[in-house]
């Protein structure tokens, strides 16, 4: 492996790195507003625990303060989610235990309430790297970061099944968390990209239904992500349909169907 010879401090990027990103077509990070600088995600309590992994050596070689990175994302993730700081929704996250493990897969969320972790795989790190590609791995590292802390962040909808049986409740958190990546500029925003897989129902969560938010966000309404997310507190039961009825107006051409169909039309996949 050669030697790192970028750095990033945090998640600041020198005016050369920022033209490598423009370059290698990797999205810089969306701009904050300013009533979300000085709020406080949660405390960060990072662990290395694969400190002998080259994937270690390399994720701090190009991340050495990881708490202002992480937090500094974790606001991008709020403000995605919500109109602001005074959002009576907010989770109220007092720590945020983040992990560098030496384990199979990517990376993953844990514990609820007050106190949460992610997992980052060292592995995952590795094989990110590939090319020497500091600018694509901080892509990939604030991707995952954002999926994870969507599932920190978002809200759970009720009366739609629990998440483990695979049905809308699923299908919610996990969109949302790919949504909001997709929005964060951590997948290609473009419809035709290999991003966004081929499917023929949004039931299949993850991309496929975080591509469909995406679009809603850009073609329905520009705060549809945060309506969406804030429909879990607002509908008991809560379904798909009846969430997207209620942030778009209780009209038959608003139904998930519909919408599905509209946005497949429109993207050119039927």
């Amino acid at each position: 492996m050669k030697k790192i010879i970028f750095v990033l401090l945090a998640a600041t990027f020198s005016m050369g790195a920022m033209a490598q990103l423009k370059v290698n077509k990797y999205h810089e990070p969306i701009k904050l507003e300013k009533k979300w600088l000085k709020y406080n995600p949660g405390d960060v309590v990072f662990r290395d625990e694969a400190p002998q992994t080259e994937g270690s050596k390399i994720y701090h070689n190009i991340i050495p303060n990881p708490t202002p990175y992480i937090q500094e994302n974790a606001r991008r993730v709020l403000q995605t989610l919500y109109y602001g700081p005074k959002d009576k929704n907010i989770p109220k996250i007092k720590t945020i235990n983040y992990s560098l493990v030496n384990e199979d897969g990517i990376s993953w969320k844990y514990g609820d309430g007050d106190n949460v972790g992610v997992c980052y795989t060292t592995g995952w790190i590795e094989k990110s790297f590939k090319d020497n590609d500091t600018m694509r791995l901080d892509y990939e590292t604030r991707g995952v970061l954002y999926h994870e802390l969507t599932h920190a962040y978002q809200l759970d909808p009720q009366g739609c099944g629990s998440y483990g049986d695979g049905g809308e409740n699923w299908c919610f958190i996990e969109g949302m968390a790919d949504g909001v990546r997709v929005a964060c500029g951590c997948f290609d925003q473009d419809f035709k990209s290999n991003d966004r897989p081929r499917a023929d129902t949004w039931r299949k969560g993850y991309r496929v239904a975080g591509y469909f938010l995406y679009w809603l966000m850009l073609n329905k309404d520009k705060d549809f992500l945060r309506k969406f997310n804030a429909s879990a507190a607002e509908l008991n039961p809560w379904s798909w349909d009846k969430a997207m009825k209620h942030v778009l107006g209780d009209k038959p051409e608003n139904g998930v169907e519909e919408l599905w169909d509209e946005y497949l039309h429109a993207i050119g996949d039927r």
